[in-house]
């Protein structure tokens, strides 16, 4: 409704109101005033009236789609056939698939369902829509919604002798993955089944430990997970070298190091960085 139009039903609204309040409050004893209020009364009602049956055809008019030619409605069914193979062309670019995204699209709605997962509804122009969760990184293995499912999973196969790899393609095709990625990753599997005490070799079951120094024991003592510290390693925000002789990475056993891990951890600090003491 334009803003004229509402104003206009708005003033006829008002008189056919007020006619009547007249028409109501007159003496019925005079006839000839009466009978002028009541014609006056339907008037501004069959005003009223028209205005509205106007406006509600009007209404459908607007709504009304244009009639498009056979041969126009032929060439937009052609070129829906055609949009999957014009959208894998390398030479469309980025800026003109957006742009065919925003010709396309009304709008999208997206709402975190869980912490490892979005559901984004897609209204498309022409009133049909589009649904489907996506899942997206977290920072720690409890947050992905089926972290225990997939631990469990993995102390039974680990349990069965299953090396690491192998349960990890069987449990990424049963869709499970690491938290920073869209798969699972052997090391993932490795950490789940060394905290559990499962070892593949004889060696690893005394677990590694240098004098001075923390090296798996410092995801245990922040209780985080140990993906975390080796992601931020690869990614350069913990600047450490492994140790010639012992192929680890060190850390100082001090309470700065923690400090400053938890730190980091917190998001009060942006990177960190350590060097290798001489003798180590």
């Amino acid at each position: 409704m334009t803003r004229a139009e509402a104003q206009q039903i708005e003033r006829l609204r008002y008189h056919a109101g007020l006619a009547e309040r007249q028409f109501n409050s007159v003496d019925p004893a005079n006839r000839l005033v009466a009978a002028e209020l009541e014609r006056r009364w339907e008037a501004a009602l069959r005003a009223l009236r028209d205005a509205e049956e106007g406006f509600a055809r009007r209404q459908a008019e607007r709504s009304r789609p244009d009639a498009i030619s056979p041969d126009l409605r032929a060439a937009f069914l052609e070129t829906g056939r055609r949009l999957p193979a014009l959208w894998q062309d390398p030479t469309l670019g980025n800026e003109r698939r957006k742009a065919l995204l925003r010709c396309l699209i009304d709008k999208v709605v997206a709402n975190r369902c869980a912490p490892d997962r979005i559901q984004v509804r897609i209204v498309w122009r022409g009133g049909a829509t589009s649904e489907r969760e996506i899942e997206v990184p977290v920072g720690d293995l409890r947050r992905l919604s089926r972290a225990a499912e997939m631990e469990a999973r993995i102390l039974e196969m680990a349990g069965c002798a299953v090396p690491d790899d192998q349960i990890a393609a069987t449990l990424t095709a049963e869709g499970h993955r690491s938290p920073m990625r869209d798969h699972l990753l052997p090391s993932t599997v490795k950490g789940i089944r060394l905290r559990s005490g499962i070892m593949q070799k004889r060696s690893q079951s005394h677990p590694r430990s240098i004098p001075g120094h923390l090296v798996p024991q410092l995801a245990d003592r922040l209780q985080i997970n140990c993906h975390w510290i080796y992601d931020r390693i690869h990614n350069g925000t913990i600047a450490v070298s492994r140790d010639p002789a012992t192929r680890l990475y060190l850390f100082p056993d001090t309470s700065e190091t923690l400090d400053s891990f938890r730190r980091l951890w917190a998001g009060e600090i942006q990177n960190l960085q350590f060097s290798i003491p001489t003798g180590c």
